[in-house]
């Protein structure tokens, strides 16, 4: 990637960051470009440079959430470490990151209300890509032995349920820091699959 496609990828980044806060602040339609590029010390034009509207602005930040959770999982599937301990930080990074980026998956959690057509493709896509990567690796858990034989589909939802409800209760200004919480939510999920001793 060329310096000038770096920056405009940093630059993308940063107004989205900055308009998914004010769209969960205001809400999706009280929110409008002008209030974006005010927060961010921008002119409209500016804005309007990178993203074509408001619409797409919030299409490309929840494909960007997604396509970053699915390169997390696929870093972690080349370590050199045990499928337990894969899915462990596979699991813990998930959480982690919804944590962080709270504002943009509360807006991603009902894609229909947003979207429709080929936008509303896409995102179920990469939403079904990364359920498929965490069957891959409860598969391939189960298949070495190490997780119980499951229905790798509902199991799956279990977790993924569960994890990203998180955002729903988690309060950072809670007893538990966002590690903290994500390191005890993961023990938790894995013993769903943990073998019986």
């Amino acid at each position: 990637m060329s310096l000038r496609a770096q920056k405009t990828a940093k630059k993308k980044e940063e107004i989205v960051k900055s308009a998914i806060s004010i769209i969960t602040e205001k809400g999706y339609h009280n929110t409008t470009m002008e209030d974006i590029a005010a927060k961010l010390l921008m002119t409209k034009g500016s804005v309007y440079y990178y993203f074509k509207d408001k619409h797409d602005l919030l299409y490309q930040s929840y494909k960007m959430l997604l396509e970053s959770s699915i390169n997390t999982v696929a870093d972690i599937q080349r370590e050199n470490i045990s499928v337990e301990d894969k899915l462990s930080k596979v699991m813990t990074a998930h959480i982690e990151y919804l944590i962080a980026e709270r504002s943009g998956f509360e807006t991603g959690i009902n894609p229909e209300q947003f979207f429709e057509g080929n936008k509303l493709k896409s995102i179920l896509d990469l939403r079904s890509k990364y359920a498929s990567e965490i069957d891959r690796l409860i598969i391939e858990g189960i298949d070495s032995n190490v997780f119980a034989p499951v229905d790798v589909k509902i199991v799956r939802n279990i977790i993924l349920g569960a994890m990203n409800w998180v955002i729903r209760w988690y309060s950072p200004e809670g007893e538990m820091r966002g590690e903290e919480m994500a390191s005890s939510i993961t023990k938790y999920l894995l013993r769903i699959l943990k073998q019986n001793d």
